[in-house]
């Protein structure tokens, strides 16, 4: 982008996980950041991170065109961070994306970000995995310059992943693991909000591609689990789950509260990892963060004598 001081991004889903990260970065690089979430005032904690005049929140839903296009009016760059893990996956994934991504070459975007995942494929067993899929047709249709990410499973401190771990084994001292041998390369969300800031204000560069985004470190579920337990400071006695057991379980996800949906199990039945040959977050120059570099910083608080215990131990070591 050639001006970046005087650029205007817009990010659908600015306020959530990625999002909040995604908008400090374009914040730092003075462009203004329009923010468009369905409930506006659950993104108000961003107004701090901004310089006067340099954020507005607005309401919109990309499942209606007619508040995208209001949304991106006048935006030289859009980000689109919008996704669920159970619902309407055709309304929200392929149709809003699709909305989004018509949106933003009528009205003379430069550049498109479109956040995807690992295992995007129209003929994936699980919703999930189709809707992603077909979103990045739908994407590629309407604005064939966008740039496609793909992360693998995202961690960092208000995670759903981590810290739903580390919370479970805090109050089970027996601990299931599911699907223990399903590979993942799980990625730190700073690196993938760093390389999404540098995709909107770099379409020259990242235009018309796909990343598949992973970390350094390739687990299996029960690694992973593993890993979680020692940083969180936790020794819970973890065992295999059955996958008749895991599959018998998710028949139930329809309940509240449940661990485990149907579409949930059919992604576990793939592994998550990215391809030998992608160039993932090196193509931005950012060298991946590996989780027990910063997974402390959060995790520390279910230790005992909380996270600074974690502190006093290695600096009596």
């Amino acid at each position: 982008m050639d001006d970046k001081k005087n650029g205007l991004v817009t990010v659908f889903g600015g306020g959530g996980f990625i999002g909040r990260y995604v908008c400090e970065i374009l914040f730092k690089t003075g462009v203004r950041v329009r923010v468009a979430e369905r409930n506006p005032r659950g993104a108000f904690f961003l107004q701090p991170l901004a310089r006067v005049g340099q954020l507005d929140l607005i309401p919109a839903d990309i499942t209606r065109r007619e508040s995208v296009d209001i949304a991106v009016e006048g935006a030289s760059a859009v980000i689109n961070l919008v996704g669920i893990l159970d619902g309407d996956f055709k309304a929200v994934h392929v149709d809003g994306a699709a909305n989004v991504a018509v949106a933003a070459k009528q009205h003379g975007a430069k550049s498109l970000v479109h956040i995807s995942a690992i295992g995007a494929d129209p003929q994936s067993p699980s919703r999930y995995g189709a809707s992603k899929g077909d979103a990045e047709g739908k994407v590629r249709s309407a604005f064939r310059e966008a740039t496609i990410l793909r992360p693998s499973l995202v961690f960092g401190q208000e995670d759903r992943l981590t810290n739903r771990f580390a919370s479970l084994m805090s109050v089970l001292p027996i601990y299931p693991v599911i699907a223990p041998k399903t590979r993942f390369q799980p990625v730190f969300v700073r690196d993938l909000a760093r390389a999404i800031a540098a995709a909107a204000l770099g379409p020259g560069m990242h235009g018309g591609k796909t990343y598949e985004i992973a970390g350094p470190e390739v687990m299996t579920m029960r690694l992973l689990t593993e890993r979680i337990a020692e940083l969180s400071g936790q020794s819970p006695t973890l065992f295999d789950l059955p996958d008749f057991a895991a599959e018998a379980l998710s028949h139930l996800g329809f309940l509240p509260g449940a661990p485990l949906t149907r579409d949930q199990w059919r992604m576990l039945g793939r592994d998550n990892v990215a391809a030998n040959k992608t160039s993932g977050l090196f193509a931005f120059g950012i060298t991946p963060t590996p989780l027990a570099a910063v997974a402390p910083e959060w995790l520390g608080r279910f230790r005992e004598g909380g996270r600074f215990a974690a502190l006093r131990e290695s600096s009596a070591a």
